[in-house]
C-alpha cells in the first residue's frame, strides 16, 4: 500500500480500522455505496465476543465463534481487506500507517474497540487474565485445565491455591463466565479427576459494587446472585482488590485470597491507537464523538463502537456493547454517504434492544424495554438471539450442536490443553506464559 494514486478509479475511498462488529457492519452499508472500502485488522478473521467466555471455559471450539474476514467480504466487490496492525493515524494528513505500508483515506471509521483496564491496580496486568481475544480465552482455558493437573501432585496449600479461581468483576461477562466455570468444575472435572476433594475448589466473584449486573434492574441482580450461590459461586460485593501477585488477591480491606488464577473482567477502556496518533481521548481511551459519530473539528473521520464516548441525555455515554458497535457501524457509513451529497448528517440515536446475560443451564436473565425475564425462558432467548447473530451458517450449528450436546450429556468435550507442550508451564502466572510465548 502507498498513496491514493494506487487505485485505479476516482471514487471516494473509506478505510476502517478494526474488523469487529462496527467495523464489519459498516463494511456491509459501505458495499452498497460508490465508495471504495479498504478494511484493516491484525487478525484475518471476526471473533464474536459474546460467546468468548464461553472458549474460555471449555464449552465450544475458538473456530466455532471466528469468521474469516475475507469470507465475510466476498460479496463485496468494492471492499478489500488488508492484514495488518495500524501503527499510527495522521489525521492532517490523512493517512493510515500500518504494517505493510501508509494508506491514505477520504473517509476514515476508527473501529478499533476495546482493552481492558485495570485501573492501575499494582499487578493486575502482569498476572490476571483477560479475556478480550481468542487467544487470551484459549489461553484462559489452557490454564484452568492445566491447574487441575497440577493439583493432583500438590501439597494441600498448594492444591487449595491451584483450585481457587477469582473472577474480578461482577457485570455480564464475569458473572456469564463465573457459572460457566462452576459448570465445568462440578460437572466434567469433577468427574475427571476423581483423585481431587471437590471441597478444595473455590470460585469467587468479587464485585466493587454493592451487586452485581448493575446495568440491570435489581430484581434481576438478585436473581442472579441467588443462582450464581446454588452454583457454588462465592459472590463478594463491595470489595474492592488494591493489588494482584501471582499468588494471592489483596482486597481493600486488607483481606488476601490464595489464588493462581485471576480472571480480570472488570472494566474496559478504548484501544490504545487514538491515543497513541494524538487524538483526543477521555481518561479510559475512549474519544468524544458528535452526534453524528465524527470528531470534532474532522468531519471525514468517525468513531464508533467501544471506542466512541457518545454521550446520552440522562448522562454518561452509551455502553460497550455489540448493538451499539453495529448501529454506530451503519449509521457511520450512511453518513458517508450523506457527506458525500452534501446532505445534513443524521445525529445517531441507539435503539436499546435490551440486555441480557447467561448464568447456567436453564439459567438467565434478560431485561427486554421495561420487561424482566428470568430461568428457562430468558435462557432460550440468550440462545436463540446470540445464534442468530454468529456470523456464519457453519458456526450457527456446530455451536447450537455444542450447546445440545452439553445440554442432554452435562459434558464439555473442548477439555483440551493445546498445544500440549504448554502443559507444563501454563498454571503459572500470566506474565510468565507470555514470556514463555515469545519466545
Amino acid at each position: 500500500m502507498t498513496s491514493e494514486t494506487t487505485y485505479a478509479d476516482n471514487r471516494p475511498h473509506v478505510v476502517i480500522i478494526g474488523a469487529g462488529f462496527g467495523g464489519i457492519w459498516a463494511a456491509k452499508t459501505l458495499a452498497r455505496q460508490p465508495v471504495r472500502v479498504t478494511l484493516l485488522d491484525k487478525n484475518n478473521y471476526h471473533t464474536f465476543q459474546p460467546l468468548l467466555y464461553q472458549v474460555a471455559a471449555a464449552e465450544i471450539e475458538p473456530e466455532q465463534i471466528g469468521y474469516p474476514v475475507r469470507g465475510i467480504l466476498r460479496r463485496m466487490p468494492n471492499v478489500t481487506f488488508t492484514l495488518a496492525e495500524v501503527t499510527a493515524v495522521d489525521l492532517h494528513a490523512q493517512t493510515v500507517t500500518t504494517t505493510q505500508g501508509t494508506l491514505a483515506y477520504d473517509y476514515l471509521i476508527l473501529a478499533t474497540g476495546s482493552i481492558t483496564q485495570f485501573f492501575g491496580t499494582p499487578g493486575a496486568a502482569a498476572h490476571s487474565f483477560s479475556l478480550k481475544t481468542m487467544e487470551e480465552g484459549v489461553r484462559l482455558r489452557n490454564h484452568i485445565l492445566t491447574c487441575f493437573e497440577r493439583a493432583v501432585h500438590a501439597p494441600p496449600a498448594e492444591r487449595r491455591q491451584l483450585l481457587t479461581f477469582v473472577v474480578v468483576g461482577g457485570g455480564p461477562t464475569g458473572v456469564e463466565y463465573a457459572g460457566a466455570l462452576s459448570e465445568l468444575v462440578y460437572g466434567p472435572l469433577r468427574k475427571d479427576f476423581p483423585e481431587l476433594d471437590i471441597t478444595d475448589v473455590s470460585i469467587v466473584l468479587l464485585e466493587a459494587a454493592g451487586r452485581v449486573l448493575g446495568g440491570m434492574s435489581e430484581s434481576l441482580s438478585a436473581y442472579a446472585a441467588r443462582s450464581l450461590d446454588k452454583m457454588k459461586v462465592v459472590v463478594q460485593l463491595e470489595k474492592r482488590v488494591t493489588a494482584v501477585t501471582d499468588t494471592a488477591v489483596t482486597l481493600h480491606d486488607g483481606a488476601q485470597i490464595p489464588t493462581s488464577t485471576v480472571v480480570w473482567v472488570a472494566g474496559v477502556g478504548g484501544e490504545g491507537l487514538a491515543r497513541g496518533s494524538g487524538i483526543e481521548v477521555l481518561g479510559n481511551g475512549r474519544v468524544p464523538v458528535l452526534p453524528t459519530l465524527q470528531l470534532p473539528q474532522h468531519e471525514r473521520v468517525f468513531a464508533i463502537g467501544d471506542l466512541a464516548a457518545f454521550t446520552v441525555p440522562e448522562g454518561g455515554y452509551l455502553p460497550m456493547v455489540a448493538q451499539v458497535a453495529i448501529q454506530q457501524g451503519i449509521q457511520a457509513a450512511q453518513n458517508i454517504g450523506r457527506h458525500q451529497l452534501g446532505v445534513p448528517l443524521t445525529p445517531f440515536h441507539y435503539w436499546d434492544k435490551g440486555s441480557m446475560a447467561t448464568i447456567g443451564r436453564n439459567k438467565a436473565v434478560v431485561d427486554w424495554h421495561g420487561r424482566s425475564f428470568t430461568g428457562f425462558l430468558a435462557w432460550l432467548m440468550w440462545g436463540v438471539i446470540h445464534i442468530m447473530y454468529l456470523i456464519g451458517f457453519r458456526n450457527r450449528i456446530m455451536v447450537m450442536l455444542s450447546w445440545a450436546w452439553r445440554y442432554f450429556t452435562f459434558e464439555q468435550t473442548v477439555r483440551l490443553i493445546m498445544p500440549s507442550s504448554q502443559a507444563g508451564w501454563l498454571a503459572l502466572a500470566p506474565e510468565k506464559v507470555n514470556e514463555k510465548s515469545a519466545d
